[in-house]
């Protein structure tokens, strides 16, 4: 029986008004540290409402498009989890934030997008089917868009443009999967395993085999996969660091999320294990990982390296699912929250360079960790959980990740998909270890007298700490997240 719970409206429609009022009212005269005191609390809010309504909610029906086709929220652990995420991170970045954009001119119309951005993201996390979540994902670019091109400047105008092409073109391409899969009941609700109908398939497999792969790609272009990546690298840079962050953090994770949805809650992963498709997927995700890698490893901008790292790191969970075995889905399900953690933290420290220092060049990074050892110490941890080391969150979800292609048996990718995903980790260490060296180890000639302190103030560098020593925590106790992972995947395989 159905159980029409209208809770989980709330947080969805709460930041979306916050925003609106934000940029409304936001023209006030008020000191910028009293509006930072009433966005965080907004988000605060928004934080503890999201926990209880995934707590609470179960479904609630929107409307009906049709007789057959439904606009409604539903919540399951999958939703749960990413929901909660969602919640956490954008908190603490919007902390950052508020410190950070505290002298921007633009600091009002920049919360607007960022609050009402949170909500839709919100709603597509307990989407209840694709057109729901489809509506939703258009909805979070348009809104996310302004915030890369926050500046107004030439460049950050031209990054955003491109950002948001890229992301429609990619919907549009996951929108003609819908419509090739619709009579084989695609829009249905959610199920693990698969929702199609197999009878009506029949005859049809090259449909359904061209469809999977439109919306892998189409979907995967948020997540910056091979061949659609090209705006991640570009709009990182020009967007200020808190937009940076919950760019690679979370909006970047979306495209998986939906994935997910798409392949192992519509498709199902029976009907494209072992097909083309399969392979496509597998080779497009290590071509990326790798590429992200050495293209991270050659470039000297701080921030723009970071984002070649997202490219990456994120087709990491990519390989995991195309893997298709319970293992690798664990991987690749608890790298979204690890890596979530670790790159919106990776962000921070770098907007905290530039905010203080001005250095946007990693050669202009020798003896940061002298001037700004709380921040170098958080970068540190957490690229280390990037590189994959115990006792740290990355560890875990590599293992499982590797593990997964071993046992697959999908040669020769059960091999080579490790063996990649070593050298990633070795450019990994290649391209964010050098900062702590040369940061905490300029050398016995180096300078003369005291280091000039340019450490941020405590509400900047807490977000930080706060995100790194939970990368620590959840790498010593990964449990409660790799066990909620492992029975989502009970379900689905």
């Amino acid at each position: 029986m159905m159980n029409n719970n209208a809770t989980l409206l709330i947080p969805i429609i709460l930041p979306i008004l916050c925003g609106i009022l934000t940029g409304m009212f936001g023209k006030l005269r008020l000191r910028a540290r009293y509006k930072g005191i009433a966005i965080a609390g907004m988000l605060a809010a928004e934080a503890v409402i999201v926990i209880l309504a995934l707590r609470i909610g179960r479904v609630f029906v929107v409307g009906s498009i049709n007789s057959d086709i439904r606009i409604l929220f539903r919540v399951d652990a999958l939703s749960r989890l990413f929901g909660a995420l969602v919640a956490f991170v954008w908190f603490l970045t919007g902390i950052y934030a508020c410190e950070y954009l505290k002298k921007d001119r633009h600091f009002d119309s920049f919360f607007a997008f960022y609050l009402m951005t949170e909500g839709l993201i919100v709603a597509l996390s307990v989407a209840g089917n694709m057109i729901t979540f489809y509506m939703f994902f258009e909805m979070m670019t348009m809104l996310s868009f302004p915030m890369v091109m926050h500046d107004r400047t030439h460049e950050a105008i031209r990054a955003g443009l491109k950002y948001m092409f890229y992301s429609v073109a990619g919907a549009l391409m996951s929108l003609v999967a819908i419509f090739m899969l619709t009579p084989y009941g695609y829009l249905g609700d959610f199920k693990a395993g698969g929702i199609l109908d197999i009878e009506a398939l029949t005859g049809h497999e090259q449909v359904l085999l061209v469809s999977a792969l439109l919306m892998i790609v189409g979907l995967g272009t948020k997540a910056g996969m091979f061949p659609m990546h090209a705006w991640l690298p570009t709009a990182h840079p020009e967007a200020p660091a808190p937009a940076s962050a919950v760019l690679s953090g979370v909006i970047t994770k979306t495209g998986v999320i939906g994935i997910i949805r798409g392949v192992f809650y519509c498709i199902g992963p029976r009907l494209l294990a072992g097909t083309w498709v399969q392979h496509v997927w597998i080779i497009l995700s290590l071509i990326t990982v790798l590429m992200g890698s050495m293209m991270a490893y050659r470039e000297p901008m701080f921030k723009k390296r970071l984002a070649y790292s997202t490219v990456s790191q994120v087709s990491y969970m990519m390989f995991g699912l195309s893997v298709m075995n319970s293992v690798a889905f664990t991987g690749a399900v608890s790298h979204i929250v690890f890596h979530s953690l670790i790159k919106t933290t990776l962000f921070l420290v770098a907007g905290a360079v530039i905010h203080q220092t001005g250095h946007t060049r990693v050669d202009e990074l020798k003896a940061i960790g002298k001037e700004m050892p709380v921040s170098m110490i958080c970068y540190t941890i957490v690229s280390l959980g990037l590189i994959g080391i115990p006792p740290l969150s990355g560890f875990v979800s590599k293992w499982y990740l590797a593990s997964g292609a071993l046992m697959s048996g999908t040669t020769p990718y059960s091999w080579l998909g490790p063996v990649i995903l070593l050298v990633s980790a070795l450019l990994t260490a290649g391209y964010l270890l050098p900062v702590t060296i040369r940061g905490f180890f300029p050398g016995v000639n180096y300078g003369v007298g005291t280091p000039n302190r340019a450490e941020p103030d405590a509400i900047m560098y807490l977000p930080m700490i706060v995100m790194a020593v939970m990368t620590l925590i959840l790498g010593i106790y990964p449990g409660f997240i790799t066990a909620t992972i492992q029975l989502i995947a009970e379900g689905i395989f």
